[in-house]
């Protein structure tokens, strides 16, 4: 069969008919246009956001709870594709990987020609801004202003490119985009509306605290998650033969034992003053077994809620800027990341599965005089939904291929009855870097049927929430579930059939570069 792959030259064409749609809404008041702002961080869990309520209180995160306590936390929100790029493609377009032609980290390019909601908006009177991490390879295109990470981007004095040219900074990179962002918001055109899309790099990995920060939790040792020693008995291949065990895969930069080069002489001695006693201590103790996976894993929330600490900091100072230039009343501010993230659970770091805490993604949304402050929702919705919320939200018309929907109608507090009461998620990534298998499946409320399909297997699996809320046993082939079973892989097909996903698609799409520029890039 021949994979029905996206057709971007037809996007080219249906971009310039919406932008003229677009810009014939353009006359409207700009006060009845609300300001937004999307802050969005990279591999941050919903466990790592204290309004989530995780049972190991790992962190308090007061400035990102301050937009659940006066607007609305979403509880199931769903990414189509569990990585960094191939979700931030999905954010901007509405659109899953295989529309939008971005599929995986390692060889995809963005067509930025593309119709996306920043040029939408753009081409209705907004000034639209990005600034932070990118990681779409092409530059950004539907910005008046850009400044953005080459590639992942660094912690500590991070280089950028600013508009197309490249330039040095000295500082934290949490700190320096938001700092970034104060200096364009204070420098617009203030009697028009913005888009400002406020992008971190923190939490990803390597998890490098700002310097401030390093002593932030006085070397707490962490409630442990249940499945940290996870033995993936009753699953399948692919749980069992992957690579990002925080046992086994996490190196000597991951765990802090060898410092960051980017650092100045005066940085490194703050950073050795910290770690180095520390890490002496570890080398003397020669921990193995259990006692080890606890340091790794006690060292690796140290530094990964380190990084949480500076972006609700400065998510702070954003949310103060908005309060000090009477902008507040009409700005939504949404606070998500570009997926979910394992913080032990299984075993793991990273993210890529079906899986919940990889699937889910925070997604926070304030609007004042729209979202009634303090609401809970458990509504099945996405990360595609950003778009086409954004456009009605500005009064502007979403393109009819976008595959998303507006959350606009639950903002206001009813959910339409037709709202979608199933998922379809499908990854693509394989082998390296962490060797996921590539799998589809369908998502609902109780249940998640998924299907792994690599060369060396083809496999199906069924779990039940309800019953088993840490995704530990598959029941898929039971008799039990075979009325379940049978419902879920209708849906599937029907999703498939909907979403017009491919059943095949060219070797090039599961990305497999080397492993050493996988870990490069």
């Amino acid at each position: 069969m021949k994979p029905n792959l996206p057709r971007l030259s037809l996007n080219r064409v249906l971009a310039g008919a919406l932008i003229v749609t677009a810009l014939t809404c353009a006359s409207a008041s700009a006060a009845n246009r609300p300001n937004i702002v999307l802050i969005f961080s990279d591999d941050h869990a919903y466990q790592a956001i204290s309004a989530y309520n995780d049972p190991r209180h790992l962190i308090q995160t007061p400035n990102i709870d301050r937009l659940a306590r006066e607007g609305i936390r979403f509880d199931r929100c769903l990414v189509p594709n569990s990585i960094c790029g191939p979700c931030r493609a999905s954010v901007i377009t509405g659109k899953y990987s295989h529309r939008n032609g971005f599929y995986n980290n390692t060889n995809s390019r963005f067509d930025g020609s593309q119709t996306t909601f920043p040029k939408l908006l753009q081409a209705a009177g907004y000034q639209t801004a990005i600034i932070g991490k990118w990681h779409l390879v092409s530059d950004p295109t539907g910005f008046d202003y850009w400044q953005i990470l080459p590639g992942q981007g660094v912690y500590y004095n991070p280089p950028t490119i600013e508009n197309g040219k490249r330039v040095k900074h000295e500082g934290y990179v949490t700190d320096l985009i938001t700092d970034f962002s104060l200096d364009w918001l204070k420098h617009r055109d203030k009697s028009r509306p913005f888009l400002l899309m406020c992008q971190n790099k923190a939490p990803h990995r390597e998890w490098e605290p700002a310097l401030r920060d390093l002593d932030h939790d006085g070397d707490r040792k962490y409630a442990e998650p249940p499945t940290l020693f996870d033995d993936y008995a009753g699953r399948g291949l692919a749980e069992h033969d992957q690579d990002m065990m925080i046992e086994k895969t996490m190196n000597n930069r991951d765990l802090k034992l060898i410092p960051p080069a980017q650092l100045t002489p005066e940085q490194r001695k703050a950073w050795e003053a910290y770690y180095e006693p520390r890490n002496a201590a570890f080398r003397a103790a020669s921990l193995t077994g259990k006692d080890l996976v606890r340091w790794k894993y006690n060292r690796y929330m140290h530094d990964y809620l380190g990084c949480i600490r500076g972006v609700d900091n400065n998510v702070g100072r954003l949310l103060k800027y908005l309060d000090d230039e009477g902008l507040a009343q009409n700005t939504i501010v949404v606070y998500s990341s570009d997926q979910g993230f394992y913080l032990g659970e299984h075993g793991w770091f990273d993210k890529r599965w079906i899986f919940e805490e990889s699937l889910r993604t925070p997604l926070l949304i304030r609007w004042p005089g729209v979202v009634k402050p303090g609401r809970v929702n458990r509504d099945l919705v996405s990360a595609l939904d950003v778009a086409e919320t954004f456009l009605e939200a500005a009064g502007l018309p979403a393109p009819a291929d976008m595959q998303g929907r507006s959350l606009v109608p639950i903002l206001r507090g009813k959910t339409p009855k037709d709202w979608r009461k199933s998922f379809y998620y499908q990854y693509f990534e394989w082998p390296q870097p962490h060797h996921v298998r590539p799998h589809y499946g369908v998502v609902t409320d109780r249940y998640k049927l998924v299907r792994f399909q690599a060369a060396d297997c083809d496999y199906w699996e069924l779990f039940d929430l309800k019953k088993d809320p840490r995704e530990l046993r598959s029941v898929y082939g039971e008799p039990g579930y075979a009325k379940v079973q049978r419902q879920l892989t209708g849906e599937l097909t029907k999703l498939r059939t909907d979403l017009q996903a491919p059943d095949q698609f060219p070797p090039e799409v599961y990305g497999n570069p080397p492993k050493a520029a996988a870990a490069k890039r």
